[in-house]
């Protein structure tokens, strides 16, 4: 399984559904919490270019927040990425 890292706040609703996404699948992943290290913020922003969380690497590849990890399961294409 690919290295998974989360960007992720506490209080972020979109990040428990994407943390909770990656459960339902099994997925080990590492939470990055910007509330515990604000500089997190601007090591995302050089990453991705946005400063929103969460931001999700799966494997080194950059796959986006939420909406896209929710998009990528809903085209089949989350699981295979995380069985590398």
């Amino acid at each position: 399984m690919p290295d998974i890292i989360v960007y992720s706040s506490p209080f972020c609703p979109y990040c428990r559904r994407a943390r909770a996404l990656l459960d339902s699948k099994g997925a080990r992943y590492t939470v990055l919490d910007v509330g515990q290290n604000p500089h997190l913020w601007d090591e995302i922003a050089q990453r991705t270019g946005r400063d929103t969380v969460p931001q999700i690497f799966v494997g080194g590849r950059h796959v986006g927040g939420c909406d896209e990890l929710f998009a990528l399961d809903r085209r089949g294409e989350l699981e295979p990425l995380l069985n590398g």
